[in-house]
């Protein structure tokens, strides 16, 4: 079987729909684990002595750690299989949430984030593991979904963390139930009927038909991928680490050299753009209108539940679309740069209510759209690469957006949304710029291959 079984995994409809909603499950773990102890991680810290610069300093750590990692360890899934390394970076981020739960001193604290900083990749590589399974057609429906059921996992983990914290020594045991959770999604990712997935294949071959309610890839672009890519054989994910590396410094070369400066571009403008309208909401909500905290807050998670939603409705949407992704997140940006604009001119509060409502869609669909415009133009053959540069470009949004943001907000409160407007045209204009490129998707390849 080439590569780790994700490769061959798609040939059969049903074996297929059975791995998506799979891994529908591991994104919902992942962040349902994670959303249970990072809200409490200043808390703690701060328990254990820490100053707020000392505090700052880790956390700046563990985002520069993500910064850099991502792209290696997407390029690496390419390179040993998505099993493999899903495995390995699930098993090691449970070490660090292990870790953490033992966490009695800053200097243990800095050192549980150190493997959740380099392998914390598990939602990178189920996506590109999504991309192997389904057709580019299906491919904004089921990340959508795999969005979703994520994002539910991130709206329940807070409050069964919350929950959890009031008890004694309630930190240590949501850290170390969250170190379980992952090993429970290891054992999930074990447990896939990835020789299924081998079977499946040779079916395929003899004719069966190609769709169910998701449609398979053909087998023989499969093949095809796997030859191209130079990818190894599942037997094999132990082999001299120097030539990994050399393969995937290589393959990184080869994105560098690719066009597709403006994809990443447009990405990193529309991620900054996001930060900036979510960097000083609740202050800015308080100074313009008076309202309290805890409003902010249920407004926060309305938007994030609409979110879920609008995961959900994105079959219906691209297929209103007729599948141009292009078009849509065209759309989608246009329509997320008005209700920004009009979020930082609203004289009430309901029209921040009725920005933040639509806002939840817009940047949904956005979000979907954008990765699939990156397999689709830079070619599917190094989707864990593509994703893994692609969370790299959004890390350095990250760095960007609060600079940017406390500059902004001291001209007005207004400052950073109305900077996030005009970020949002320039990405605007450079997809219309681009028009030829994206429309004739797949022109644009990575070279060398």
């Amino acid at each position: 079987m080439e590569e780790d079984g994700g490769r061959g995994a798609a040939a059969s409809p049903g074996s297929s729909a059975r791995f998506v909603r799979c891994l529908y499950a591991v994104g919902f773990l992942d962040l349902f684990g994670v959303s249970m102890v990072v809200p409490l991680m200043n808390l703690h810290i701060k328990s254990l002595g820490a100053s707020p610069t000392v505090a700052g300093i880790i956390g700046s750590l563990y985002g520069i750690m993500q910064l850099f990692s991502s792209t290696f360890v997407g390029c690496w899934s390419d390179i040993v299989g998505r099993r493999y390394s899903l495995l390995t970076c699930i098993l090691l981020s449970a070490l660090g949430y292990f870790i953490l739960g033992m966490s009695t001193t800053v200097y243990l604290f800095a050192i549980s984030r150190v493997p959740v900083g380099i392998f914390k990749h598990t939602l990178s590589i189920s996506k590109a593991l999504l991309s192997d399974l389904v057709s580019e057609r299906d491919r904004p429906l089921v990340m959508g979904r795999f969005n979703a059921a994520s994002s539910v996992g991130f709206i329940l983990g807070p409050v069964v963390g919350g929950y959890l914290t009031e008890l004694k020594d309630g930190f240590y045991q949501t850290s170390f139930i969250c170190a379980s959770i992952f090993l429970l999604n290891a054992g999930l990712v074990w447990m896939l009927p990835w020789s299924e997935e081998n079977t499946g294949n040779g079916k395929h071959k003899q004719g069966k038909k190609r769709t169910d309610s998701i449609t398979a890839k053909p087998n023989y672009d499969l093949q095809l991928k796997s030859v191209t890519n130079g990818t190894v054989a599942i037997d094999s994910p132990f082999q001299s680490p120097w030539v990994q590396i050399v393969t995937v410094l290589k393959r990184i070369k080869e994105i560098a050299c690719s066009d597709l400066w403006d994809i990443f571009l447009v990405r990193l403008l529309m991620s900054v753009t996001i930060l900036l309208y979510h960097s000083n909401f609740s202050l800015a909500l308080e100074e313009r209108f008076g309202v309290k905290p805890l409003f902010s807050g249920y407004l926060m998670s309305y938007s994030s539940s609409l979110g879920v939603l609008a995961g959900c409705l994105l079959g219906p949407i691209t297929r209103l679309y007729q599948h141009n992704t292009y078009r849509l997140l065209l759309h989608s940006s246009t329509f997320t740069c008005t209700l920004i604009l009009l979020y930082a001119s609203a004289l009430s509060i309901w029209m921040v209510i009725l920005s933040s409502t639509f806002l939840a869609f817009s940047t949904t669909i956005g979000r979907t759209c954008i990765i699939d415009l990156e397999l689709t133009i830079g070619g599917n053959e190094a989707s864990g690469t593509l994703l893994g540069v692609g969370q790299s470009v959004t890390s350095v949004g990250r760095i960007i957006a609060p600079l940017l943001s406390g500059i902004a907000q001291e001209f007005s409160p207004c400052g950073p949304p109305s900077l996030a407007v005009g970020l949002a045209l320039v990405a605007i204009l450079i997809m219309n710029v681009n028009k030829q490129k994206y429309c004739s998707s797949g022109n644009v390849k990575l070279k060398n291959q």
